[in-house]
Order: structure tokens, then C-alpha cells, then sequence
């Protein structure tokens, strides 16, 4: 009995540490919010393999009278016409000491693909999303709610 409760207590233990790490990165469930309205725009999936952080769009909040899962049409190559519920909008981004760098972000709004860098704030509920061109000063910032 005692070697039954010593077992549970160390996988609850290691339960809890798996959750903390988790938070405490930017793998996760992330709402995007529109700029220009401050509406929820899309819920992201950030999942890390290998090191690397990729992010799909996992859900898109869109008017009723609106195509509920459009196609990318102004991306290019592979990403062309492809549905956006699926799509890896967020790839290729490692840690980089506080911050999270060095991949690229693609814009299905317009098809471009910027650099990104990620930061998470406010006790890790909140990702700062930028996608710049060059440096990061030339580029926009979004700020991505974490999904409970």
C-alpha cells in the first residue's frame, strides 16, 4: 500500500512538472485577436518537436455568412489554395534565451512569409507574436491570448 501511494504521488509529481514546463513555453492553445476589431480572429496550436516550435490553425471564428474554412489563395508553393484549418502558419522557431526566434510566420491574409520571434508575457497567459522583414524594428506585433 505504501509503495502503491509513493508511486502515485511521484507520477502526480511528475504530472505537475510536465504542466509547468508547458506553461512556461509556448506550446499550447493560442487565440489570436484581430487588430483593428480586438475580436478573436482563429485559435492556434503551438506544439514543439525536436526542439522547434511549429503553430497550425486549429479553429477560425468567422461571421455566419462567411466561408467558415477559406483557402490560403494569395499563399504560394506547397501553402497555395490550401485550407487554412490545418495550415502551419508558425514554423521553425527555437528558444533563444527569454525569447523564441529564428523561424518564419506566414500571413494568410496576404501570403507573405515574415521572420518571427515570440515572447511570452503576463506570467506566460499571453504570447507577443512579431513578424518583421530584416530587423525586428521593421515589423508588427501581435499579442496572442493562451487558451485555458
Amino acid at each position: 500500500m505504501k509503495q502503491t501511494l509513493k508511486y502515485s504521488i511521484a507520477a502526480f509529481a511528475l504530472l505537475i512538472a510536465q504542466f509547468a514546463a508547458a506553461q512556461s513555453s509556448p506550446a499550447g492553445l493560442w487565440k489570436t485577436i484581430d487588430d483593428k476589431t480586438g475580436k478573436v480572429k482563429s485559435l492556434v496550436r503551438i506544439q514543439e518537436s525536436g526542439g522547434e516550435f511549429q503553430g497550425k490553425i486549429e479553429k477560425l471564428f468567422r461571421d455566419a455568412d462567411q466561408d467558415q474554412n477559406p483557402k490560403c489563395d494569395k499563399c504560394e508553393g506547397s501553402n497555395k489554395d490550401q485550407p487554412l484549418i490545418g495550415l502551419t502558419i508558425l514554423f521553425n522557431i527555437k528558444k533563444d534565451g527569454d525569447e523564441y526566434s529564428g523561424g518564419k510566420i506566414l500571413d494568410p491574409a496576404n501570403g507573405k512569409l515574415y521572420s518571427s520571434k515570440l515572447k511570452l508575457i503576463e506570467n506566460n497567459k499571453k504570447l507577443e507574436v512579431r513578424g518583421y522583414i530584416g530587423m525586428p524594428m521593421f515589423g508588427r506585433t501581435q499579442v496572442w491570448q493562451r487558451e485555458e
